[in-house]
């Protein structure tokens, strides 16, 4: 009855995401049986319900074969999340598909594009000297040793013990970074909070004492400067800690807290069922309780003008990477994004979000993430799970789907901005998740776990795949402290182990730096990404622009296949030129002729 291919040039342009007022142009063949011209129906998604934006009658352009050819265009004037679908008769209509569109402003920082970011649990990458502060804490002495994960004896597990990173022992490996090809580091948090991670934040003004205090960071800010490198910093902006000035349930805090008083300046951040033990937390965990985003004075707290956010980048941050932004309401992200970008248009802003950014609807409303007011990117956890399928199963039908999804919906500045991960805090250790033959059951087996020789070899030939995937395809790579160095570990807190300095996996380490030079080339900066396989256990595509390319091909099948092209193009690893080259079982090729390496 018809065709209509919503990732083709040819039948929707332009491809992802539109900025406002920018003409769409959308072609569709039919049937020559067809007796009235096709409408383009267009709505607007309004959280749970969509309505009737315009309707577009198209215009027959010409014939092919036994379909005849219509088109029709228009624009959007307003940001927003739409739906489009092809109306034929009474009786037939296309599938819906969607059009987000943004704000013809919105921009995103140029600066990090095309680098790496490189992810530190700050307690576990290198220390300088320890720092104790006055609280019930361990100081870890064996540097390398198992972090704690038993629970005391009220049944609690602390997150108390400190192995000693800090942010003075940052600031030396720098040079080791900077050789790394790292153009940001995204800190865990850093302020004032009880635990060893920092997520129940004590002080939002205050740099915990233990990574080293406020002079610490902004010194670390000033010397990754001189290296090309900006600091970006962990927002906690959705719960605080019971142990911190604003709830001080402990009364550690030399402040009224909304668990002492109702009189506190702070109580009216906090949601309450009964005053004082009957209060909402984050994922009800009692020493996380969740404050109230929609609490103007608490919202001024974050975002004012003389608020936590300016407050930071006054001192030399150059970012920020919002917690659980799901959690946060739109207008709060907004008031963020005015703030950071006031102080710094070219700050980084992007948000925790697991799933499809464009079309997230969360506690009760539709995410705007990307319509021009918010966010610059996100964490790119759809394309982590991907990459892991494929090389695991050795089918990319999921791979080519999530990247057919990101190009389609989101808009090409913030794909440009992705935090594209392999492991962060919150997942397992790269290495451990394609090595490991059989996950142990017991937690006590979990924590001692080291891959045998065999699962070592294996998860490595695995991880060097993946982790060319996640540097070349669209987006930034995030590598998390210690992947490059073959760190293993199963969940919390095991995936949190210290940085084997001396001991690194060299082999693994080599393969980073050599993914580092390649992505130097500017087309991996802001290249546009077309795929040219993607035959179940073959995947392979191309970033380009107007004169270069830069092909990527892998091969998961247990057989070598012939890559043919139509024109002489160079071989990355030896300058080898042809136009056909043969791939092995479980090998990639990297192909170009680019005139920018």
């Amino acid at each position: 009855m018809f065709i209509f291919d919503s990732q083709s040039d040819f039948f929707r342009n332009p491809q992802g995401a539109v900025s406002t007022n920018r003409q769409i142009e959308l072609k569709i063949y039919v049937k020559r049986t067809l007796t009235q011209k096709p409408v383009i129906r267009i709505e607007k998604r309004y959280d749970y319900e969509n309505h009737l934006y315009k309707e577009i009658t198209t215009e027959w352009i010409g014939t092919e074969k036994a379909y005849d050819l219509y088109k029709g265009t228009f624009t959007i004037k307003d940001p927003g999340q739409y739906y489009y679908k092809f109306i034929l008769d009474e009786e037939t209509e296309s599938q819906t598909y969607e059009l987000l569109t943004y704000a013809e402003n919105y921009t995103t920082p140029r600066w990090i594009k095309g680098g790496i970011i490189y992810q530190i649990f700050v307690d576990r990458f290198h220390k300088d000297k320890i720092l104790k502060k006055n609280r019930d804490i361990t100081i870890r002495e064996d540097w390398g040793g198992i972090p704690d994960y038993l629970p005391d004896e009220e049944g609690e597990i602390k997150n108390n013990d400190f192995f000693g990173g800090n942010l003075h022992g940052i600031q030396d490996k720098l040079p080791y970074l900077a050789d790394m090809g790292v153009i940001a580091i995204y800190l865990s948090p850093v302020f004032d909070a009880f635990s060893n991670h920092k997520y129940d934040t004590g002080n939002y003004f205050a740099v915990d004492e233990m990574f080293g205090g406020e002079e610490a960071l902004i010194e670390l800010c000033k010397k990754a400067e001189s290296y090309g490198i900006g600091i970006i910093l962990d927002g906690v902006f959705s719960h605080t800690g019971a142990d911190s000035i604003y709830f001080n349930r402990y009364g550690n805090y030399n402040s009224t807290g909304a668990y002492q008083s109702q009189s506190s300046p702070y109580y009216s951040w906090y949601i309450f069922n009964k005053w004082r033990d009957d209060y909402a937390c984050w994922w009800g965990i009692k020493t996380l309780p969740a404050v109230d985003k929609d609490c103007r004075d608490y919202v001024d707290f974050i975002a004012g003008e003389s608020g936590v956010l300016k407050y930071w980048q006054k001192r030399g941050i150059m970012g920020w990477r919002l917690d659980v932004a799901d959690e946060l309401p739109n207008n709060f992200i907004e008031k963020i994004r005015l703030a950071v970008k006031e102080q710094d248009t070219e700050a980084y802003l992007v948000g925790e979000v697991w799933e499809d950014a464009a079309n997230k609807f969360s506690y009760g409303k539709l995410k705007e993430y990307f319509c021009g007011k918010q966010l610059d990117s996100v964490i790119n956890y759809p394309l982590r799970t991907a990459i892991i399928d494929y090389v695991k199963t050795a089918d990319c039908e999921l791979l080519h789907s999530t990247m057919n999804f990101i190009t389609e919906k989101y808009p090409p500045q913030a794909v440009n901005c992705l935090m594209n991960i392999l492991g962060t805090h919150d997942t397992e250790r790269i290495l451990t998740v394609l090595g490991c033959n059989e996950i142990p059951e017991k937690k006590d087996e979990r924590a001692t776990y080291k891959l045998d020789i065999n699962e070592l070899k294996e998860g490595i030939h695995l991880l060097k795949i993946a982790s060319l995937l996640q540097f070349t395809l669209p987006g930034i790579p995030c590598v998390y402290y210690g992947d490059e160095a073959g760190v293993e570990g199963f969940e919390d807190p095991f995936n949190r182990q210290c940085f084997p300095w001396e001991k690194e996996n060299t082999e693994i380490l080599n393969h980073y730096k050599a993914l580092s030079k390649l992505r130097k080339n500017p087309l991996f900066a802001e290249g546009k990404y077309r795929c040219l396989i993607h035959d179940t256990k073959v995947f392979a595509f191309e970033r380009y622009d107007n004169d270069n390319k830069i092909a990527i091909a892998v091969n998961m099948s247990d057989e070598t296949v012939t890559l043919n092209f139509k024109e002489t193009i160079k071989q990355y690893s030896d300058n080898s030129t042809g136009n056909s080259f043969n791939l092995d079982s479980g090998k990639y090729l990297i192909l170009y002729n680019s005139k920018k390496f």
